[in-house]
């Protein structure tokens, strides 16, 4: 038995280390944490805010193979991540697995080398308790925010909702963004660019360095145009360079993959971890810019033969954020022989990581700079053509030219001719063109991490998981936004005649941008009203700075704690004690036919149109929104044509047919089955040819493709994927199968395999009780209607075997389930009768008609 454990945080890594260690060593892997605090309740003590952690149930067995494999050692390596959730882990593992101090050992490194490895074995330390601080804290503040800000949520919104440190704060910058695109107003103004010809007919671009307010000002330009001779008044070239930028950071390695691959946030940080875990680059979760000496000579040396010694330039940058850790590095190669790798998709990461980091260590590059004054002293304003050449590439060479969101529209990189000052030129054309000003850009997932990061809002490990957070509490989306159109006037002027005509521009559209959606709005609005010092942009970049003060071991973490707890918890009651309910409610205005009012606002289900107050006799009538209106913008108009929904239409093939809208977008009902429309289609426009045309396609989708002991077998896809139905059974298709192509033999095999699992599911059922005694992936359990329990050891502290199972009775199972919920059998009261709400001031009604 190896006299060495090395324990890793994943099997990936634990694979590529046990490579470049001996015999004397065994690498394990602890998936992760081995322990964190309990799914169910806070897990804290809000006295002393110890937290109660605990194995989870799937790693117990995990666990037990780690003490045994701890009892066969002399020496435990603790080799996690060096960075805090790396260091908890490591410290976890010492506590759980009950390492004594002289048996284990701290390594880290930033690279999964031969030399890395063996370098960090001969410098061990302890585990930084400091560090280890800075993540309970960071664990500890952001739990209590979640389970005591999110059940105000569920009171005084709906249930089901979240809040959160830092995903309530991204949500809000996502909002103000749309509220400010909403609130602005475009300014219309007149550019003019004209195209000049020298005398070898060579063609010169150029712009009016004054935009016009008034189209008639444009006009009276081009009028004065006509009759001018353009002459050459300025030639004016200098020299200019462009420097490299300096190595990724997680931050600007998710905004460049974002640009440059168009990969989301979460998929690059996938990536990069499988970089690094086999081995092809460094630690991938780093907010510095540094690079070693070794890898500054590296890139000297692969620079120096594929490029020549002209284009090396060896420097070192700072990171300019106070909280970055020098001691780390940036993202780089680990090798930089080694060029590509394998795998398409991280090869595709691998280059930009490559070419980045050889970039940061090459020449600036020259360029030249022409800009060329056209005009005449008659002519109030002067055109400017502006033109760039590359004299030396430098680190383009490697890296070439990125062009940002906020980079202009036109392109200075072109060589102009050769023109000398009074030289006359004719113009060919000179456009006055109408452009109106546009709002700020939505967010890209690249321009959110830039913005969080900017604000010093959170770190590079949490802004995969936020950004997939509130993606997933469905707070925004990425909805496409249709383009609106305007017409836009646009003047030109050739052969000294000046044509005007009046076209059309779409303005607006947007696709894979963050928008919020109605419940996100309502949420953040309320977040911001009752909470707004932990909304706070600048109070979430102080946490994160104290986080950083514990870390360097300048601040006790419990009494950063207390001081935040003792300013929080009484907020919390205040805002549940007296912040009224909130549904984003609008008031739109009246329904001409019943004279009632029309109110946009949250339901249970979504968002939604109400005709008519709760507190009438009559009661009111509802409508659900679109998938692309929303409750800030939806019209009066817009609001009432939904209540043209559902209409019915004639009945096709014996059945009826009818469209509506739901829960899930619109649809065509045709017996009991409902059919989604597709998207982009206005349901109101479904004809009955139309809706018979849907119903045949889903015919069609819907036809079996084999059978199975006689019984039609059908496909799909749904929400985990394809998927086959048999009966009542829906079947996922894994990926190693041909979907679209499933043989008689494929679809025997899918249904037996689903068949042999589903009949050793249950050990016993009641279904009358809705309970039921089922075999899972960690071991059997007990479950009641949604709900899962434990079930625990015999009173000879031994667990309980499957034929063992088969023998308990009901009334045991119901004992085991009310000692881990006492309320699991409790009849829940109904609720009591509202008492009539005080009279809302509404517009005039019509009488009601009076009961008989």
């Amino acid at each position: 038995m190896s006299k060495n454990l090395v324990i890793v945080e994943s099997p990936a890594k634990a694979k590529t280390i046990q490579k470049y260690l001996g015999k004397d060593f065994e690498v394990k892997s602890s998936f992760g944490h081995i322990r964190d605090l309990p799914k169910k309740g806070m897990g804290i003590d809000l006295a002393t805010f110890s937290p109660d952690y605990e194995v989870s149930a799937d790693k117990k067995k995990l666990v037990t193979e780690l003490k045994a494999a701890v009892k066969k050692a002399e020496m435990v390596w603790l080799a996690s991540d060096e960075d805090r959730e790396g260091e908890a882990i490591a410290w976890h593992l010492a506590d759980e697995l009950k390492l004594k101090p002289e048996n284990r050992k701290r390594i880290v490194f930033h690279e999964i080398t031969k030399n890395a490895i063996l370098k960090a074995i001969d410098n061990p330390r302890d585990i930084d308790q400091n560090l280890v601080n800075a993540q309970q804290a960071r664990r500890v503040l952001d739990r209590i925010v979640g389970f005591e800000m999110s059940p105000v949520l569920w009171k005084k919104i709906k249930p089901g909702l979240s809040a959160g440190r830092v995903q309530s704060v991204a949500v809000r910058l996502i909002v103000e963004r749309e509220k400010e695109i909403r609130e602005f107003v475009p300014k219309a103004s007149f550019k003019l660019d004209g195209i000049f010809l020298n005398k070898t007919e060579q063609e010169i671009s150029a712009k009016l360095k004054k935009d016009f307010e008034k189209e008639e000002d444009a006009e009276k330009f081009l009028e004065k145009a006509k009759t001018t001779e353009f002459k050459v008044l300025n030639v004016e070239t200098r020299p200019g360079t462009r420097s490299a930028s300096a190595p990724f950071t997680t931050s600007t390695l998710q905004q460049e993959a974002s640009s440059r691959l168009g990969y989301n946030v979460t998929n690059t940080m996938r990536l990069a971890q499988r970089l690094y875990e086999e081995g092809y680059i460094t630690y991938m979760r780093t907010d510095s810019v540094n690079l070693s000496q070794e890898a500054i000579e590296g890139a000297k040396k692969q620079i120096t033969s594929e490029y020549g010694a002209t284009y090396s330039s060896p420097r070192n940058y700072t990171t300019k954020s106070a909280s970055a850790q020098e001691a780390h590095e940036a993202i780089r190669p680990t090798d930089f022989a080694v060029k590509s790798v394998s795998d398409v998709q991280l090869n595709r990461l691998y280059q930009l990581i490559y070419k980045r980091t050889l970039a940061s260590q090459m020449a600036n590059a020259k360029i030249e700079k022409t800009v060329i004054e056209i005009g005449s002293a008659s002519l109030p304003q002067h055109f400017e053509a502006q033109g760039e050449v590359i004299i030396f590439d430098g680190f383009l060479k490697a890296y070439g030219i990125v062009k940002t969101e906020d980079d202009d529209e036109e392109n200075n990189e072109k060589l102009l001719p050769k023109v000398s000052v009074g030289e006359i030129l004719s113009y060919k054309k000179i456009t006055a063109s109408e452009k109106f000003t546009r709002p700020s850009a939505r967010y890209t997932e690249a321009g959110l991490v830039k913005k969080l990061e900017e604000l010093g809002i959170g770190r590079p490990s949490t802004y995969a998981p936020t950004i997939q957070t509130i993606q997933n509490r469905e707070y925004v989306d990425k909805r496409e936004i249709d383009p609106q159109t305007r017409e836009v006037v646009k003047m030109s002027l050739i052969k000294d005649k000046i044509k005007k005509e009046v076209l059309e521009e779409k303005f607006g559209g947007d696709k894979n941008k963050f928008i919020p959606t109605d419940i996100g709005e309502v949420v953040n609005d309320f977040l911001t009203d009752n909470f707004k010092e932990i909304l706070d942009y600048g109070f979430t970049a102080r946490v994160e700075e104290s986080f950083d003060e514990i870390a360097n071991g300048e601040q006790k973490w419990k009494e950063m704690m207390t001081n935040f707890y003792s300013k929080f918890h009484p907020r919390i009651e205040d805002v549940e004690e007296n912040a009224d309910r909130a549904n984003g409610d609008r008031l739109l205005g009246v329904d001409p036919k019943t004279g009632k009012n029309v109110h946009a606002r949250i339901g249970r289900f979504g968002a939604m149109i109400q005709i008519g107050e709760t507190e009438d006799e009559e009661k009111p009538i509802f409508a659900s929104l679109m998938t692309g209106q929303n409750i800030a913008t939806i019209s009066l108009a817009e609001a009432l044509e939904l209540f043209k929904l559902p209409f019915e239409l004639n009945e096709f093939e014996g059945q009826g047919v009818s469209v509506g809208v739901g829960r899930f977008g619109p649809y065509v009902k045709w017996g009991e089955t409902f059919i989604s429309i597709p998207k982009g289609e206005d349901p109101l426009s479904v004809s009955q040819v139309r809706a018979e045309e849907i119903i045949n396609e889903k015919k069609k989708a819907d036809a079996p493709i084999a059978t199975y002991k006689g019984d039609p077998v059908t496909k799909g896809t749904g929400r985990f994927g394809p998927f086959i139905k048999y009966k009542d059974l829906f079947i996922n298709v894994p990926k190693k199968y041909n979907f679209d192509n499933l043989s008689q033999s494929d679809i025997n095999e899918l249904i037996d395999a689903k068949l042999e699992k589903e009949a050793n599911r249950y050990i016993q059922q009641w279904e009358k009780e809705k309970i039921s005694i089922e075999n899972g992936r960690w071991g059997p359990f007990v479950k009641f209607a949604k709900a899962m329990f434990k079930i625990p050891k015999k009173k000879d502290d031994t667990k309980y075997e499957a034929e063992e199972l088969k023998e308990v009775s009901l009334d045991e199972v119901k004992k085991w389930i009310t000692d881990q919920d006492k309320n699991a059998f409790v009849e829940k009261k109904k609720p009591a009768a509202k008492k009539p709400a005080a009279k809302k001031a509404t517009a005039v009604k019509k009488p009601a008609a009076k009961k008989k």
